[in-house]
């Protein structure tokens, strides 16, 4: 099962972050479906982290939200990660052989943060900010959830970013 979180706020609007993330996504969605993997995602602008899809096989639709998929609004990307931690450990407990993974997309752009707990799985925190001066608050992010840092630029050479 691989769990995504997409940070679609108004400062990935800038520099065509979020097209460089769509793109990513676009592949990360392609590898899901050749390896008949789960797909859980969180969509995570405006006021609120909203699920988009709840765990299940890549279809048509999901390619279609994706090409859909606009960016506006605040930075929820605490409440995003509050409710994947939250869905994770109802899901392990319905599911313990279930192995997870959760990737990130943001440009860490944050008003607030809040501590956080490392993930109960391997997580890639892939860093999409791509202003000329970057703030690098997606490192820390990343340091704090016990993620493995990406920036998007770096993953035009790997063949796996999940």
């Amino acid at each position: 099962m691989w769990l995504i979180i997409v940070d679609a706020s108004g400062s990935t609007r800038r520099h065509g972050a979020l097209s460089k993330a769509k793109g990513l996504l676009g592949e990360v969605f392609e590898q899901a479906r050749r390896q008949r993997v789960r797909l859980a995602l969180l969509q995570a602008n405006g006021k609120h982290a909203d699920w988009v899809l709840p765990g299940h096989k890549v279809t048509a639709a999901q390619q279609q939200w994706l090409t859909d998929l606009g960016a506006g609004g605040g930075t929820p990307l605490m409440d995003a990660l509050q409710q994947a931690a939250a869905w994770q450990l109802r899901r392990q407990r319905l599911k313990p052989a279930e192995q997870h993974r959760l990737l990130v997309l943001t440009d860490g752009r944050l008003r607030e943060s809040t501590a956080l707990e490392p993930s109960l799985c391997p997580v890639v925190l892939v860093d999409i900010e791509s202003a000329p001066i970057r703030l690098g608050r997606a490192r820390k992010l990343a340091e704090e959830l016990g993620a493995e840092y990406q920036h998007i630029d770096t993953l035009a050479t790997l063949n796996n970013p999940v």
